[in-house]
């Protein structure tokens, strides 16, 4: 090996800790091709991140949410060449939405700055990988550009690179099913390694796990959200047509200008923006809710990691109870419920009766008048196709015209997770929760908890004898005892 290249070697293997001083180096800014060109504030920003949080203890999880036009598939080209380059035997996997995007953006990017790259001798780069040309090394120092498949999911459990780097990239992050996420994030464990995963995209989908970074995993990873009005190069003349029309507050310039998710997608039944603003509402005063039905609500489990929930709405104030992890104990979640009915003074408890028989037959033993509710019985309303679909309409106004959710960690989400769609009677239909968790989103226990209390009309009883929810009546005797029917 000549002494330029061991130099050249030397020099690239002294940046492995420092990308920004990478970009500089490894591409001649001053050349006809970058004439005029620098990299980006918001790119600088990421790489100087992306080296400082390198650590052989914890993988380094980074998210960008973008709008168009801002240089992100340069950085994802710079990001793979200071990988692979600055360490050896650096093993990684780059993906994208769509085969097509990663092969004639995605993996077309890497090919033009690849061809600009001082070290680009020391590797080959083909249609579908780049490794180094040294004998011995071809499957051991690669990077491969892999298009995802829920069917095959391979390629991503393997992900394992014992004492060296690893890197995974995830382009246009939003449309990769959650599947691929799951995978991927269970792989990525070894001991003593540079991990390092990292996700960009649009912000299309106010769901997924794209979404969840910036939410629900927020606390795990490192996230921002580029404007692209801010961005040196992009088409300020494009962006400002899309502002003027379609409007700055418009899901069409929030994702391809702000870098923003949207209120909603086209499927999802209940609006980001709507929830956001039922838990952003100031806590509501007991006068302020105190004179309507109290309601409690239960949707019971049993299986996987779902969860029982019980919750309380009373006029527009809301409250969640309790939470129980798989207890099939009908008899003492009975006994939990009544305690909350008598401590409330509740005037209708409703519970699902998908799980909940076995609460309910315990609860008639106890004397108490709860009612089942079946999701999949008719509507009492003809724009829902079942009665699960019509509580949460009624939710959904409810949260539109004052309802206070409570800051719940997750409520967010499980309110907007369903999807809805038009069945051939043209009725609303909410999608099960079996198809959901075919997504990869998890059970909504909370928000189904909170929808059955509004099951049916309720009014408020008196101390002896009033109605209980309409044309049904309750005892208001709360003395109890489990296993013997109060007189």
């Amino acid at each position: 090996m000549k002494n330029e290249d061991i130099e050249l070697l030397q020099a690239l293997g002294s940046l492995a800790s420092d990308p920004v001083a990478f970009v500089y180096f490894a591409f001649d800014w001053d050349s006809e091709e970058l004439k005029g060109q620098n990299p980006q504030t918001w790119q600088i920003k990421t790489l100087k991140e992306v080296g400082e949080g390198l650590s052989l203890s914890t993988a380094l999880q980074h998210a960008t949410a973008s709008g168009h036009g801002i240089g992100k598939s340069a950085l994802v080209a710079w990001l793979i060449l200071w990988a692979i380059s600055t360490r050896p035997d650096t093993r990684g996997v780059v993906t994208a939405n769509t085969a097509t995007q990663l092969e004639t953006k995605t993996w077309a990017e890497l090919s033009k700055w690849y061809h600009l790259f001082r070290g680009k001798k020391f590797f080959t780069l083909t249609s579908t990988a780049i490794f180094c040309r040294q004998e011995g090394h071809e499957r051991t120092w690669r990077i491969d550009a892999i298009p995802w498949s829920v069917d095959r999911t391979e390629s991503f459990a393997g992900l394992h690179n014992q004492g060296n780097r690893l890197l995974l990239i995830f382009d246009e992050a939003s449309a990769i099913d959650n599947k691929i996420w799951e995978v991927a994030e269970g792989a990525l464990t070894d001991k003593d390694t540079e991990i390092l995963w990292l996700v960009f995209g649009n912000p299309t989908r106010s769901t997924g796990r794209f979404f969840d970074c910036f939410h629900k995993y927020k606390k795990s990873w490192i996230t921002q959200k580029i404007d692209s009005r801010t961005v040196d190069i992009s088409n300020k003349t494009q962006l400002q047509k899309w502002i003027q029309t379609y409007g700055i507050d418009s899901d069409f310039v929030k994702v391809r200008v702000l870098g923003e998710f949207p209120d909603t997608s086209d499927t999802q039944f209940i609006s980001t923006a709507i929830v956001r603003t039922a838990w952003e509402r100031r806590p509501l005063r007991t006068a302020e809710y105190d004179f309507a039905p109290c309601i409690i609500g239960m949707d019971p489990a049993w299986t996987g990691g779902d969860s029982t929930v019980i919750f309380l709405r009373q006029g527009f104030f809301s409250e969640k109870l309790a939470e129980y992890k798989q207890n099939d104990n009908d008899g003492v979640m009975a006994a939990r419920l009544a305690e909350f009915e008598d401590k409330y003074h509740a005037d209708a408890v409703f519970i699902d009766k998908g799980y909940g028989t076995g609460i309910y037959s315990f609860g008639v033993t106890m004397g108490r008048q709860w009612r089942l509710v079946s999701f999949a019985e008719k509507s009492g309303a003809q724009a829902y196709a079942n009665k699960r679909a019509e509580m949460w309409g009624n939710m959904k106004e409810w949260l539109q015209e004052g309802g206070v959710i409570p800051q719940v960690d997750g409520l967010i989400e499980e309110l907007t997770a369903p999807q809805a769609f038009i069945n051939a009677r043209g009725e609303i239909q909410l999608e099960k929760k079996e198809d959901m968790k075919k997504r990869g989103i998890e059970s909504p226990n909370m928000a189904d908890a909170l929808a059955l209390t509004f099951a049916y009309p309720v009014l408020q009883r008196n101390d002896i004898e009033s109605p209980y929810y309409v044309n049904q009546t309750q005892n208001s005797n709360t003395q109890y005892t489990l296993f013997k029917k109060r007189q």
